[in-house]
């Protein structure tokens, strides 16, 4: 999230795949009387699962859309890319849960890499680092079980595929990759201010950490300018519910900016 094709993640990103969708509607008193409806009144707001492909050993790979899913402007969450940094995998459930936003719409990937959150291994299935799968930069590092092994070729692990697919197909105007344990948000490349923003709101200081070849924020700050991506290291360890609700809530903050 066996291989998959990449013309198979993109149709079902497009829609063509299994998928379940709630529709919440806008309560009337946001309705403004006496003069055409706002487009907040009158799109729906909804929340729609929709299937991306499976990891290496089979795991089904999902997508949650939460909000007006008319909206051009988009802010993508990966709850987790390294098995063993499960810690935003709450976070997401959370955000994907929660009442869907208006005039904005999120999209969640809960899991991108199941093998390795079952196996609590920072690498997927085939001992490869999905951090370092992507094409910015991308070159050969270490051999397969590294913790940073990059693979034999970029986009070589569907898991990788399926975020890349995604990313090309939705444009996010933000996405945020959640990582483990450092407790900061890393100035990635992308838009500065936009960092900062989540830094205020999460409570975490921004610094700049080290940036690798081949991965994700990279990747999507150069193949797509004009859009930002950005870790976020969260604290070691298990999240309060406390946490959890104050990194959800920054990220719907987020989304609505």
């Amino acid at each position: 999230m066996l291989g998959l094709a990449a013309a198979g993640c993109a149709a079902a990103v497009a829609g063509c795949g299994a998928s379940h969708r709630a529709v919440f509607t806008a309560p009337r008193s946001l309705t403004p009387q006496g003069r055409t409806q706002s487009r907040t009144a009158s799109d729906p707001l909804s929340r729609r699962r929709v299937y991306l492909g499976r990891s290496v050993d089979g795991r089904r790979i999902y997508a949650v859309k939460v909000g007006d899913l008319d909206n051009e402007h988009s802010l993508l969450v990966v709850g987790d890319i390294h098995g063993n940094e499960p810690a935003g995998i709450p976070i997401a459930n959370a955000v994907a849960s929660s009442p869907p936003p208006r005039e904005s719409l999120i999209i969640v990937i809960k899991n991108l890499n199941p093998d390795g959150v079952a196996a609590k291994t920072r690498q997927n299935a085939d001992g490869v680092d999905l951090n370092r799968n992507f094409p910015w930069r991308w070159r050969p590092l270490g051999s397969r079980g590294d913790l940073q092994y990059s693979g034999p070729r970029p986009l070589s692990e569907p898991e990788a595929r399926i975020a890349h697919s995604l990313i090309l197909r939705t444009r996010p105007q933000v996405t945020i990759w959640f990582h483990q344990p450092l407790g900061l948000v890393d100035e990635s490349g992308g838009s500065i201010s936009v960092e900062h923003r989540f830094a205020r709101l999460s409570g975490l200081p921004l610094r700049r950490l080290t940036r690798y070849p081949g991965s994700a924020a990279g990747w999507q700050n150069h193949r797509l300018p004009g859009t930002t991506a950005f870790v976020v290291e969260l604290p070691g360890g298990t999240l309060s519910p406390t946490r959890v609700s104050r990194y959800a809530a920054a990220v719907r903050a987020l989304s609505r900016s």
